[in-house]
């Protein structure tokens, strides 16, 4: 099997991925600030690297997967105040929802989802080394700032100049700040702001700027530095290009070995965000679409690629989804161990071991889907349910997925298509084929095909 390449947004380039442990890799990806529902670009994160993560699992490695929880920021005491509720309240619902909304999506959870409030002591000890190096400095306001021309190499993520450089979307207009890149560490309480969100520090009461918690997370959980750091595409500057100042600016070496960040998702090619009000929570498409379909969408298009959303290309994803469903339905697949030596199964590492290649790894599924169509071998089915069950997929039996609708508590839906199938047996049998055919029919515009095997055995799944 070949090595694993990975593109590396630090060097523009697909490089062979070496651990600095052999065998071992910490993972760290910015997750999600929690003020509202997640919606279907935070789908794509979660999505993405749940599938990084278990197929380098699946590879062999011994991986620590940590992806933060951003609970304090200006959005989140601003939502909580109209709320006339504490922070505490307001982001322990949002995580509750967070959780269930990756669950539904196949997302396994990381080994470790810090809070940054959890992470204040860890926070005021890295502005500390800041401060010391001549990298911070407190201004008349109060706030404690990052001085980016101080840092040699700020930049060389976003490859970027500082002369072409502005402030990031969430740094505020400052005018305490020596130079208009400079970013916040600290931020001086304000009288009005809720006592919880207000910290004792060296420097007077405040709280962390966004940037520097994910710094002082990953530094306490997977060390000064590590293999891989994710998240999407809108991170790479400010947020992951102050990381690498911060990080590298308080230790003096090497943060992050691999940067990796995914695409967006666009809508009418405008990129999604909330900020432009034309994104779709996760919750809203799951009312619509069973998530595995959701799932499969997301990884049938690249990470690094955009993501274009809309109804149509769901639909295929569903079409495409079921039709490998499909291929297991009648065939049982054996129990012994996936095969890697098998022609499909080297295939599909190949696409994997490059970059994560998913569009690459879902076609050779399909190849294989139509050689268990042809074969009934239960040998290839085996090899589809598990090579799929790398990405997350085809995990539950087909007769779940292909009769998959909305929830439907007391089963009332699956009595009243088990009562046609029936009526229109008892009209096969009286010879009454009109009525047979009617029955038929009106289930198909209701969405469900009527399947007949043998021995007078009649299926259904949704259309």
């Amino acid at each position: 099997m070949s090595q694993q390449k990975i593109y590396n947004t630090l060097s523009r380039e697909k490089q062979v991925f070496t651990p600095i442990e052999p065998g071992k890799i910490r993972m760290y990806v910015c997750g999600m600030t929690v003020y509202d529902y997640c919606h279907i670009g935070h789908a794509r994160v979660m999505v993405v690297f749940d599938m990084a993560q278990r197929w380098l699992r699946s590879s062999g490695f011994d991986v620590t997967y940590v992806r933060n929880i951003t609970d304090i920021d200006d959005k989140i005491i601003k939502r909580a105040v109209e709320n006339g509720e504490t922070i505490s309240q307001l982001t322990d619902r949002f995580i509750q929802y967070m959780n269930e909304d990756a669950a539904a999506l196949g997302v396994q959870a990381p080994d470790r989802a810090p809070r940054a409030t959890q992470y204040v002591p860890q926070m005021l000890s890295l502005i500390q080394k800041l401060e010391d190096n001549g990298l911070a400095y407190k201004a008349d306001d109060g706030d404690v700032n990052f001085s980016v021309r101080d840092f040699q190499g700020y930049g060389k993520l976003s490859g970027k100049s500082l002369d072409d450089l502005r402030a990031g979307e969430r740094v505020d207009v400052n005018t305490g700040k020596r130079d208009p890149l400079d970013f916040v560490l600290w931020k001086a309480s304000k009288d009005n702001e809720p006592e919880e969100v207000k910290w004792a520090s060296r420097w007077g009461a405040g709280r962390p700027g966004w940037h520097i918690e994910c710094s002082a997370m990953s530094g306490e959980l997977l060390g000064e530095q590590f293999d891989i750091h994710g998240g999407g595409q809108d991170l790479q500057f400010p947020h992951h290009e102050n990381e690498i100042a911060q990080s590298e600016g308080a230790h003096q070496h090497t943060f992050v070995n691999y940067w990796m960040h995914n695409g967006f998702v666009r809508l009418d090619n405008e990129k999604m965000s909330k900020s432009l009000g034309n994104f779709f929570t996760i919750r809203d498409v799951l009312k619509k679409y069973d998530p595995e379909v959701v799932r499969f969408f997301i990884l049938r298009a690249h990470y690094r690629s955009p993501l274009n959303y809309s109804d149509a290309h769901l639909d295929d994803a569903k079409t495409g989804l079921t039709r490998l469903y499909t291929a297991l339905k009648d065939v049982a697949a054996d129990e012994q161990p996936l095969d890697w030596q098998e022609a499909h199964a080297q295939r599909f590492a190949d696409a994997m071991l490059d970059d994560f290649n998913t569009p690459i790894a879902i076609s050779v599924l399909f190849d294989l889907a139509s050689e268990v169509n042809k074969s009934k071998s239960p040998q290839l089915a085996r090899q589809l349910r598990m090579l799929s069950a790398t990405l997350g997929l085809l995990q539950r039996t087909p007769t779940d997925f292909l009769r998959a609708t909305t929830p439907d508590a007391d089963g009332k839906y699956d009595v009243m298509i088990a009562a046609k199938i029936e009526a229109r047996a008892e009209a096969k049998k009286a010879k009454n084929f009109a009525e047979s055919d009617r029955i038929r029919n009106e289930l198909l515009a209701d969405g469900i095909i009527l399947e007949d095997k043998a021995g007078g055995i009649t299926e259904w799944r949704r259309a």
